[in-house]
């Protein structure tokens, strides 16, 4: 009795394993034929703001009228204001996706500002820690309030995204511990706010990259779904080593379901090979067989199939997989007369009139974000002070006429040398007659004795004050070898009167009286003395007065 049992148990083992087997299979390959439409949320990244919510229904439109069940946008990553979610455009997405409940909003967040500046790796390094240190607790709680405010506290969101490559500076690679921990942190901060039910959609990019991404898996208590973004591009030139790749497609659908988890295609589409039917095909078919949780694929060029016309092969090939495809109805069995036979109706969906609508162009989010400097603390442009230089003048100091050494003449004159008062001439010949009287009276008094040299200083006077000299003048202090003032020349013609040196306080020079010319018959010759300026000016001037007596009797008279 127990071996028919056994058998039988036997029997039962060996079909379920063999069903197991055929499920691997299944799973580990695309099927030939071509889906033909698929349960999963299927949307498309159309735009950030407004104009991605309104191409929704267009797509649809173009797809047969399929419902567009997923609104995928992304926060800007340039300030912390943007990623708490500081922008207008998040009440649009909030509007879409409230309107039902079957529709799905999945909200790209940036784990850190400037997140697409290329910042170096020891600066990402000390981003990360400082984050794992929660520093940026206060952001994400800031988002995740505004999130639950807007109605929206569902959102799938799509955090740190691509971490394993090189673009971000959310990146995992410099520092994967302090990476998780700070991913940790980020969740944590948010599941704290009250009425949120976020779900949080672990997104590496196919393949290595920088770094294997399950070296960045965060752990399974903060992690709700597995995504992944895949292009066609390397690595893998086929989509076949898409697939087997070292953290390729297959391994990601294996590591999901290890860990438990959903997975999902949050971007996907066509990049370096072109307009390439082949691989939507065969992406289609994948997310067909698994099942994901939603997929959304990147539709602007060069990724896109509706927005992008210049792939239109692929643009074939999705619309007749996603497309809404309505079965003909029944003909009703009543007999009819022959008719003639006709070609076999194909059923295809209603036509609908088709919009002429241009094909929208995708402007750039306005976010209106307050300008908040980023954490690169930007130079401000602070304007340089104008500041004329002073235009100090130079003081016009006038340069006062101070004579050349030889003008003062500091050096006192030999007592000797002025003593002429009396002629020889005139101690030989006795005048005759009364005595002329001198036609040109000259304020010459009678000539005192000479002074003695003791009140008569070497050096200049000090009424005399010599300003302080000029940077670019020479100094004027007098030379210490001055020569001897030459005896002045005797000559009958009256001299001119020399120039009064100035002092530095200008003062009026007086000019001395000049002595009248001698007439041509005239027995007394007077020669005025110089001393020097400045004796004259202490002597007074004086003159030498010579008599001669040239007539018949006078006994010189030559004729």
């Amino acid at each position: 009795m127990p071996r028919p049992r056994h058998r039988l148990v036997s029997t039962c083992v060996g079909t379920v394993t063999a069903g197991l087997l055929a499920t691997g299979a299944a799973l580990a390959a695309p099927d030939e034929e071509a889906p033909k439409g698929s349960d999963t949320a299927m949307g498309a990244y159309l735009g950030y703001g407004p104009p991605g919510v309104a191409r929704i229904p267009y797509l649809s439109h173009w797809l047969g009228g399929r419902e567009i069940r997923v609104g995928h946008t992304y926060l800007p990553g340039d300030q912390w204001p943007g990623i708490e979610g500081d922008v207008t455009f998040l009440a649009d997405w909030a509007e879409w996706r409230r309107a039902r409940d079957d529709r799905m909003f999945v909200l790209n967040v940036p784990m850190q500002a400037r997140n697409e500046d290329r910042v170096p790796d020891w600066q990402v390094v000390q981003l990360i820690r400082a984050g794992a240190e929660g520093q940026y607790d206060r952001h994400f709680r800031k988002l995740a309030e505004r999130l639950v405010a807007l109605g929206v506290p569902d959102t799938v969101i799509v955090l740190g995204w691509e971490m394993n490559g090189t673009t971000y500076t959310h990146r995992c690679g410099p520092d994967p511990e302090h990476w998780k921990a700070y991913w940790k942190r980020i969740v944590t901060t948010m599941r704290s706010v009250p009425g949120q039910r976020f779900k949080f959609d672990f997104a590496p990019n196919r393949g290595t990259d920088a770094i294997g991404w399950t070296k960045c898996y965060p752990g399974d208590d903060v992690v709700d779904v597995i995504g992944m973004d895949s292009y066609d591009q390397g690595p893998g030139r086929t989509f076949e080593e898409h697939v087997s790749q070292p953290y390729g497609l297959q391994q990601h659908v294996d590591f999901a379901k290890a860990h438990g988890k959903q997975i999902s295609y949050p971007e996907w589409g066509l990049f370096r090979n072109g307009d390439n039917a082949e691989y939507v095909r065969q992406m289609l078919k994948w997310i067909e067989q698994h099942k994901p949780l939603y997929h959304t694929i990147t539709d602007y060029c060069p990724h896109g199939v509706w927005r992008c016309k210049q792939n239109p092969q692929s643009a074939k090939v999705f619309r007749e997989a996603m497309g809404e495809h309505k079965p003909a109805e029944p003909t009703p069995n009543v007999p009819t007369p022959p008719v003639v036979p006709t070609p076999p109706v194909v059923p295809t969906p209603p036509v609908v009139p088709k919009p002429d609508l241009p094909t929208p162009q995708v402007p750039t989010p306005q976010f209106p974000t307050p300008a908040v400097p980023k954490p690169g603390l930007p130079k401000p442009e602070v304007p340089k002070p104008d500041v004329p230089k002073p235009d100090v003048p130079k003081p016009d100091v006038p340069k006062p006429d101070v004579p050349k050494p030889d003008v003062p003449r500091p050096e006192a004159p030999k007592p000797d040398v002025p003593a002429p008062q009396t002629p020889a001439p005139e101690a030989s010949v006795p005048p005759v007659g009364p005595a002329p009287v001198d036609p040109a009276p000259a304020p010459v008094e009678p000539t005192p004795a000479l002074p003695e040299p003791e009140p008569v200083p070497v050096t200049p006077s000090p009424e005399v004050t010599v300003p302080p000299p000029l940077p670019p003048e020479p100094s004027p202090e007098p030379s210490p070898e001055v020569p001897v003032p030459a005896p002045p020349v005797l000559s009958p013609s009256p001299l001119a009167p020399r120039p009064q040196p100035t002092a530095p306080t200008p003062t009026p020079t007086v000019p001395k009286p000049e002595p009248k010319p001698q007439p041509n018959n005239s027995r007394q010759w007077c020669l005025p003395l110089d001393f020097g300026e400045w004796l004259n000016g202490f002597f007074g001037n004086q003159s030498v007065c010579f008599r001669f007596d040239w007539g018949k009797d006078s006994g010189f008279w030559p004729f």
